[in-house]
């Protein structure tokens, strides 16, 4: 049986990085959480608590939240990750010169035979991977949010990108009791390309006065049995988020991804979705 890896590394402890040191946690792995203020740090421990109680409150866990926090370390430098640290999962925001930085640190701080992996939703693995000395062990691990209860994780591998390093990352998302999809470093991957295409065009939609928002999505969930509408899914995203990425795929795949206004004016005005309480829905606190 595949076994997730003893110590693992996480970059970033926001929803998303928070959710990927949950997991591997609860699957019995040491997690280390590198974050860039003890500030930050201690959210991060404090939405892994709560995610755990959340779980236990469900019974998804067997094990006692607490036992599994225990195993949840925090660190604010990058040298801190324990030299045994066999995968470093990034998760800072979408930059590219932000994740090649802290991918080449850890990348110096942890064994040869350790797995790096990116959490981009849509940046180019070989990009990130051409700064690295081992870019052979890097690859796409894009987990979706919440982490917890979403079984996805889309495993993308880069031109340089071995094949044992992708069958070992296939066996730990198994691990994990998720599914993988195993696709191509191609603009937005699979997952984004298709869920940013749905999402943009449902904006241009509400901004066209087609239907209000609650009817776009329930359009979408009764008809096409999707189990969330696009627009509260960008919600849920970030619209900061799904306009980084939409900004991406417009330069790379051309027009039809260009973003539309309201998306625009949304985020200058900080409805940013659940995360600011307010986007295309309100989000009580």
């Amino acid at each position: 049986m595949t076994h997730v890896p003893d110590v693992v590394g996480v970059i970033g402890g926001g929803r998303m990085g928070a959710g990927i040191a949950q997991v591997f946690a609860g699957a019995g792995a040491a997690v280390t959480i590198v974050e860039s203020t003890e500030a930050a740090a201690d959210t991060a421990r404090q939405r892994i608590a709560a995610g755990l109680r959340r779980a236990a409150e469900k019974q998804l866990t067997a094990e006692h939240p607490d036992v599994v926090l225990g195993r949840v370390h925090t660190v604010t430098a990058l040298t801190s990750l324990p030299p045994s640290t066999g995968l470093v999962v990034e998760a800072v925001p979408e930059n590219a010169a932000a994740k090649i930085g802290v991918l080449v640190a850890a990348e110096a701080v942890v064994a040869d035979s350790a797995i790096l992996a990116s959490n981009t939703s849509s940046l180019s693995i070989g990009e990130l991977g051409a700064a690295l000395t081992r870019p052979q062990r890097f690859l796409g691990m894009h987990f979706f949010n919440p982490v917890p209860a979403s079984v996805l994780v889309e495993v993308v591998t880069g031109p340089a990108t071995a094949a044992d390093t992708v069958d070992t990352v296939l066996g730990w998302v198994t691990a994990l009791q998720k599914v993988s999809v195993l696709v191509r470093d191609t603009p937005g991957f699979a997952t984004s390309r298709l869920g940013v295409a749905l999402g943009l065009e449902a904006i241009r939609m509400l901004e066209d006065g087609v239907a209000d928002a609650a009817s776009i999505d329930r359009a979408m969930e009764l008809g096409y049995r999707h189990p969330m509408g696009p627009l509260r899914s960008t919600d849920l995203v970030g619209l900061d988020v799904r306009l980084a990425i939409a900004e991406h795929l417009h330069a790379t795949l051309g027009e039809r991804f260009r973003p539309p206004q309201l998306l625009r004016d949304k985020v200058s005005r900080g409805e940013l979705g659940r995360k600011s309480g307010q986007g295309f829905y309100d989000w009580p606190a």
